[in-house]
């Protein structure tokens, strides 16, 4: 899971009200396509390499993978490329925009991406390259399975998962909590010691996080089963399952055991806080299990890597994923549509996969690639990267744990993250702010909707 702001979804909102065109302007060279992620560091080199292996098994393409800092930069500059005639081939959208990626729009009011598995067409193969659509791993294929139809290609998966501190842990003479409310007691042991660190625990204030725990207890976020068999209409964060983990993370930040860093979205703030062993407990994304082990090794201690902690009085439905996917957009020439369904099966053929995940930490996108893990013991030796998999695969299937498809979705989840950083810095009460809070992601609801409905 990545950093993703409310412009993204402004940038987005923007290529739907002004109906631009995605084939209009001047026409791309048949076989050049142009990839742009929102990445700039190693996973951006990683995509490079990768593409430049395809080319040299297919020289009659050419592919321009470009990074950006975020996914908002990415969507604004989609935004004026689209407006301009000359989108890119493939876009990479993380999972909380796939409503609106859905919904976008040219100006003939068509799709402005098509669906990857219509393009596919049945095909087993493209160029060669063996179609692995069908072999994606089940948390990812459900999420985006919509209306009976991969939308997109799954590529960057993830999901939150627990890092514990060896040292801390043995010192209390503890084991990593399994549960919210082990949790709590365990925190009172750790900041009971000598050696305490400055705070227990940190993760960052995201909306990803209350999402996980709502889906964890069967609850939902919007009507019409959280948008999947219908359009969603309604949101709601006032429930029992909603409003219990808040009240219980305000209870724990009162006791001085949450280390906040004061920024809103912050990943890095929670994840440098354990790096330096200012707390003894981290939450963050499967994506960053390479870099927070690899941190922590550097530094001189060991991590322990658990599954997401779950309240022990409630029945568990499973954890949501998060990263992205590649998007394809419509109205390409053949050879340049071929050429990209055949890139975005190499990217996730079983070795590419495998390395990915090794590189990064985010889970093997296909049953495929968790086999040839497997086979080459990569997991006995290091057994923290399989958490996130096995994690996904105690999903139960149900529309809570499948994740929400809601229109703008991204300035929902900004609503989220203002109570929450309310609620921990200004002692506000959890049910009136989620009540404020409700009524503006109503709002923004309704608006989105208004759209497309009526």
């Amino acid at each position: 899971m990545r950093r993703a702001k409310k412009l993204v979804g402004a940038a987005m909102a923007a290529m739907l009200l002004t109906g631009v065109t995605a084939c209009s302007g001047e026409a791309k060279d048949e076989g050049v396509i142009d990839v742009w992620i929102g990445f700039t560091d190693y996973r951006l080199d990683w995509a490079k390499e990768r593409a430049a292996e395809f080319v040299k098994k297919h020289p009659d393409y050419k592919i321009n993978v470009e990074g950006y800092d975020t996914y908002e930069t990415l969507f604004d500059a989609l935004t004026a490329a689209t407006q301009q005639g000359k989108p890119p081939t493939i876009v990479q959208n993380f999972e909380a925009a796939t409503q609106e990626s859905r919904d976008a729009v040219n100006a003939d009011g068509d799709p402005l991406f098509v669906s990857v598995e219509k393009a596919i067409d049945g095909r087993d193969e493209i160029l060669g390259e063996p179609v692995v659509l069908d072999d994606i791993v089940e948390a990812a294929s459900s999420y985006y399975t919509v209306d009976g139809e991969f939308s997109s290609m799954p590529w960057n998966t993830s999901t939150p998962i627990f890092y514990s501190n060896s040292e801390f842990l043995e010192a209390a003479d503890i084991e990593p909590p399994q549960t919210w409310e082990e949790l709590t007691e365990a925190c009172d042991a750790i900041m009971k010691l000598k050696d305490a660190p400055k705070s227990c625990i940190s993760w960052p204030n995201h909306a990803w996080f209350p999402e996980q725990v709502l889906a964890e207890q069967g609850g939902l976020l919007a009507n019409a089963d959280n948008g999947r068999s219908d359009r969603a209409t309604e949101v709601d964060m006032t429930s029992p399952e909603w409003l219990s983990w808040i009240d219980w993370w305000k209870e724990l930040n009162d006791k001085g055991h949450y280390y906040y860093s004061g920024v809103q979205e912050d990943w890095d703030g929670p994840k440098n806080a354990f790096g330096g062993q200012q707390v003894a407990f981290l939450m963050t994304s499967s994506g960053d299990a390479t870099a927070v082990v690899g941190d922590a090794e550097k530094t001189g201690f060991d991590v322990e890597v658990s599954m997401l902690p779950r309240f022990a009085d409630k029945d568990y439905h499973g954890n949501l994923i998060g990263g992205a996917t590649l998007w394809l957009v419509d109205g390409l020439e053949t050879k340049t549509q071929d050429g990209a369904l055949a890139f975005m099966q190499f990217l996730n053929n079983p070795e590419n996969a495998a390395d990915w995940h090794k590189t990064t930490g985010y889970i093997p996108i296909t049953n495929a690639a968790v086999e040839l893990l497997e086979k080459e013991g990569w997991y006995d030796e290091r057994p923290y990267h399989k958490v996130a998999t096995d994690q996904l695969a105690q999903t139960d299937g149900s529309p809570a744990a499948t994740g929400v498809l809601l229109g703008s979705f991204v300035a929902i989840r900004a609503e989220v993250t203002q109570a929450i950083e309310e609620i921990l810095t200004d002692g506000a009460d959890p049910a009136d702010r989620f009540a404020k809070a409700q009524e503006n992601a109503q709002k923004l609801l309704d608006d989105y909707n208004a759209l497309y409905v009526g």
